[in-house]
């Protein structure tokens, strides 16, 4: 994409997107579930369109037979609809203040110039990915978008460590927490906060989290927060603020509706409630990763011919510990059977796995996957997993029902 297209192109695209998805409604109005439409925004192939002012916009389950998402296959979560049409790199600043010594501003060139790059392959993981199994689980929907499993992606960040933009800056003494915000507002300010995350001043200092200005050898896609997005491995992307432009180190915890009040959990061991109870609970924000695994393929609904050689294959992460093995059942959870773990890019990376299945007997056939991470946590069966009204943090084993014919 040229530099003037990725700066300035939402006005047109989304414009294009808002008509094919209310040709989509229009038509499909007695239908029973909405089926989003596969739209190709710039940078990126058809994806299914959920929303375009916010862009929602989910990969496709057959893509996690990759340890790396492509760029033009990544999902794409915003919050608010008031995003940027135009960045100009050369007055774009990334600002430092607060409890710092000296205040920064840092454009993109000098984070490139003036800081060591650092790479690290990670998961992106909307906190609410996998939310729509929550009303099989539970037998009650939740709030939120009913995403499917494709809210997630890896890719290889590179950009600048956290902890040496605030070593340049010099965190004063009083300094226990930092704030980061970024440039998409909301449509009604007054009524609605803007999107301001935080975390402990000892989290910020620690060696993983990056201002990354790089996805997988490319500057970063305008959809996925061109020109710059925090990463922090292990942890679900609500906290990855896209578009990042403050970071505010601050000496005391600030209330904010993200971290307070959206994206929580019950605050209690099980981290869940009985479903249907909506949010009449104490909450605690989402944080930390469960230990995954999702079948790319094959995918629901496969046919498949009797006697085929079937390499099923996925992808397992968690929130940094590593994976130590994916097992697989034919059988309804009753019986598991080892896969063959693929090359290892990190223990925040996606881990693939495959494995040979000989798909002898003829008729409907369920897949079940379940990871089991290095420090011994399993993924739970469906009857396990806890509900919260959110729909955040599922991770139920997967499950995908083909058919021998």
């Amino acid at each position: 994409m040229s530099t003037m297209s990725r700066r300035n192109f939402i006005g047109t695209s989304l414009l294009a997107g808002a008509s094919a998805l209310l040709a989509k409604e229009s038509a499909g109005a007695k239908a029973q579930e909405f089926t989003p439409p596969m739209i190709a925004f710039p940078e990126k192939k058809p994806l299914k369109t959920i929303s375009d002012r916010p862009p929602l916009l989910e990969s496709s389950r057959s893509i996690f037979t990759k340890e790396i998402t492509p760029n033009d296959e990544f999902f794409v979560r915003w919050h608010m609809p008031d995003i940027p049409t135009y960045i100009d790199l050369a007055t774009f600043r990334l600002n430092v203040k607060g409890s710092v010594n000296t205040q920064l501003s840092l454009s993109v060139d000098d984070l490139k110039s003036k800081f060591e790059p650092v790479e690290i392959a990670s998961v992106l993981q909307c906190g609410g990915n996998s939310r729509k199994y929550y009303a099989t689980v539970g037998s009650k929907p939740t709030h939120g978008v009913q995403w499917g499993h494709g809210a997630m992606g890896c890719a290889v960040w590179k950009g600048v460590r956290l902890k040496d933009i605030l070593a340049k800056a010099g965190v004063k003494p009083e300094a226990q927490y930092v704030g980061v915000q970024g440039l998409e507002k909301p449509a009604m300010p007054e009524a609605t906060p803007h999107f301001f995350r935080e975390m402990h001043i000892d989290e910020a200092l620690s060696g993983d989290l990056v201002v990354a200005y790089a996805m997988n050898g490319e500057d970063l896609p305008y959809l996925n927060g061109f020109p710059l997005r925090l990463v922090i491995p292990g942890h679900f992307s609500d906290s990855w603020v896209k578009m990042l432009s403050e970071i505010t180190v601050l000496s005391s915890y600030k209330n904010s509706f993200f971290m307070d009040v959206a994206y929580t959990v019950p605050n209690n061991d099980c981290e869940c409630v009985t479903p249907g109870a909506d949010f009449e609970y104490k909450r605690k924000p989402i944080a930390s990763m469960k230990v995954k695994s999702v079948i790319g393929y094959p995918t629901p609904n496969t046919v498949i011919k009797k006697g085929s050689k079937v390499v099923v294959q996925g992808v397992a992460f968690d929130e940094g510990k590593g994976i130590k093995e994916v097992m697989i059942s034919l059988d309804g959870g009753k019986s598991w059977m080892a896969t063959k773990l693929q090359k290892d890019l990190g223990v925040y990376a996606f881990r693939k796995w495959v494995f040979e299945w000989d798909a002898k007997t003829k008729g409907t056939h369920t897949i079940m996957a379940r990871a089991i991470s290095r420090i011994g946590k399993i993924q739970p069966q469906a009857h396990e997993i806890g509900w919260n009204a959110g729909g955040y943090q599922y991770n139920a084993v997967d499950a995908v029902q083909v058919m021998v014919v």
